[in-house]
C-alpha cells in the first residue's frame, strides 16, 4: 500500500475528536494514551491456553477446526470452516470455547484472528487465547490484536527468532492499553459499524474492477471472432461454438495459425549471466546468456500459470513448464495473443482431463478458431490494445480507491484501540 494511501487513511481518521487528556504509556510503540486508561503486561488480562487434543480424543471428532487459511487478513472474518475430519493430519490441535481469540502465531500471518462461537479446535500454526480478566472485552482484544501497532509489533519479535512465529512468552510479556469496559465496548460497537460500511464500499469497487475485467473479455471475443465492422457479411464457421464469423475469413485448426513447442529444460545452477530473457509459465523470470527460440514468440504454460499468454519481443529461452510458439504461419503475434486469450478456457479445460494437470499441444492443436487477414488482424489488435488500456486506468483508479479505503480501515482500527481518537460520543 503506498505512503499516500496511508496518508490519506490518517487524514480521515481526523475527523474524530482525541480525548481530553493524555499520559505518557511508558511504552515506545504506544506513545501517550487517554489518562484514564490502563496498561497491563497481556498476561494479566489473558493467556494462550495449552494442551493439544489427540486424534482419538472424543472432543476431536466432528469439531469446527480453524487454521490460518480459514481466516481473512486483517478482518476477523472467517472465510470457510471444516471440521478436524475433513482438514485431515495437521501438526496438533488445541480445543477453544466460545469468546476466545484464535491468534495466527505464523509471520506470514500475523494480521490473522477471530472470536470463536463454538466448541472448535484450532490448529498448532495458531495460538488459542483465552482471556481472563473481567473487564476485558474479546471484540476489543480482537480489534487490538488486528491493529497495525500490535501487528508490527509481532513481525519485529518473530524476526529477532529462528522460527517465523511468535514467541508464547513473548506475547505474554506484551503491553496492552485497557480502557474502561464501556469504553471497550463503545470501541468495538463503532469499529463493527465503521468497518462493515467501509467493507460494503471495498466489496462495491472490488465488483466493478471485475465488471471490467468482463468487458474486456467480452470485448477480445467479439474483435477476434467476428471483427470490428458489423455490418460485414457472415458465414457459418462450422464450430458450433464458434457460430458465425465473417464471410472473408477462414476457419482453421489452431497448428495452421501458430504451432506450439515444448519449452526447454535450464536448471537454475546453468544459468549464465546475460540479457536473454527466460520465460516460465507465469512469464519472464530471469535472463540467460543465451536463446534457444526466436522472437517475436508467445509462451504459455504447460504447468502452473495456464491460459496465460506472454509475447516475447526479443530472442528468448522458454522453460519446460511451457509451450511456445515456433511458427506464427504469418499471423500477427499481437492479435494471436488476443486470440489465444479467447481461447484460454480450451486450454484449461485440456490442463485437467488427465491424472498429472498439464497442457499437451497435441490436444490443442486441432482446435478450431477463426483468422482474419493480415491487415485486419492489426487493426483489431489495435484497437484491443487501446481499449484495454483504457480498462486498465480506470481499474488502476478504481484499485487505488481500494488501497485509500482499505488504509482508512486500518488507521481507524488503530487509532480507536491505541486511544489517538475518542469515539464514545460516534458509538451510540
Amino acid at each position: 500500500m503506498s505512503e499516500a494511501s496511508k496518508a490519506q487513511g490518517a487524514a480521515s481518521v481526523q475527523r474524530f475528536k482525541p480525548y481530553p487528556a493524555y499520559k505518557d504509556s511508558g511504552v515506545e510503540w504506544l506513545g501517550e494514551i487517554p489518562a484514564h486508561w490502563e496498561v497491563k503486561k497481556w498476561r494479566y488480562s489473558c493467556h494462550v491456553t495449552e494442551g493439544q487434543v489427540a486424534p482419538d480424543d472424543d472432543r476431536y471428532r466432528d469439531r469446527v477446526m480453524i487454521a490460518p487459511n480459514h481466516i481473512e487478513s486483517g478482518t476477523g472474518r472467517i472465510l470457510f470452516t471444516e471440521t478436524a475430519d475433513e482438514q485431515g493430519a495437521i501438526s496438533g490441535k488445541y480445543l477453544v470455547s466460545p469468546g476466545d481469540i484464535i491468534y495466527s502465531k505464523i509471520r506470514p500471518a500475523l494480521n490473522k484472528a477471530c472470536i470463536a462461537t463454538g466448541d472448535w479446535l484450532c490448529s498448532a500454526d495458531m495460538y488459542p487465547v483465552k482471556i481472563t480478566a473481567n473487564n476485558l472485552s474479546s471484540n476489543f482484544l480482537l480489534y487490538f490484536i488486528l491493529s497495525e501497532p500490535f501487528v508490527r509489533l509481532m513481525v519485529d519479535e518473530s524476526m529477532r527468532v529462528a522460527m517465523p512465529k511468535v514467541n508464547r512468552d513473548k506475547l505474554a510479556a506484551c503491553p496492552l492499553p485497557i480502557p474502561p469496559q464501556a469504553e471497550q465496548e463503545a470501541i468495538a460497537t463503532l469499529l463493527d459499524r465503521e468497518t462493515a460500511r467501509i467493507d460494503a464500499l471495498v466489496a462495491k469497487k472490488e465488483r466493478l474492477v471485475e465488471l471490467l475485467q468482463e468487458k474486456r473479455t467480452a470485448l477480445i471475443t467479439r474483435a477476434v471472432t467476428k471483427g470490428l465492422d458489423p455490418n460485414v457479411p457472415m458465414k457459418d464457421s462450422g464450430v458450433e461454438w464458434l457460430g458465425e464469423i465473417p464471410a472473408h475469413w477462414a476457419a482453421k485448426h489452431l497448428r495452421w495459425a501458430i504451432m506450439f513447442q515444448r519449452g526447454h529444460d535450464l536448471p537454475t545452477d546453468e544459468r549464465e549471466d546475460g540479457q536473454v530473457p527466460v520465460v516460465s509459465s507465469s512469464g519472464i523470470s530471469s535472463t540467460h546468456s543465451r536463446a534457444v527460440a526466436k522472437a517475436p514468440g508467445i509462451v504459455t504454460g504447460r504447468y502452473g500459470t495456464i491460459g496465460h499468454f506472454h509475447l516475447i519481443t526479443q530472442d528468448y529461452w522458454p522453460l519446460n513448464t511451457t509451450l511456445y510458439s515456433i511458427d506464427l504461419r504469418g499471423n500477427d503475434p499481437c492479435f494471436l495473443r488476443y486470440m489465444l486469450t479467447h481461447l484460454s478456457p480450451l486450454f484449461l479445460l485440456n490442463a485437467v482431463k488427465s491424472a498429472v494437470p498439464g497442457v499437451d499441444r497435441n490436444d490443442i492443436h486441432p482446435t478450431r478458431t477463426a483468422v482474419p487477414p493480415l491487415r485486419e488482424q492489426r487493426a483489431i489488435a489495435d484497437f484491443l490494445d487501446a481499449r484495454s488500456a483504457e480498462i486498465d486506468r480506470l481499474a488502476a483508479k478504481i484499485r487505488s480507491a481500494i488501497d485509500r479505503l482499505k488504509e482508512l480501515r486500518t488507521a481507524l482500527i488503530s487509532a480507536a484501540v491505541t486511544g489517538k481518537i475518542d469515539v464514545r460520543d460516534e458509538a451510540a
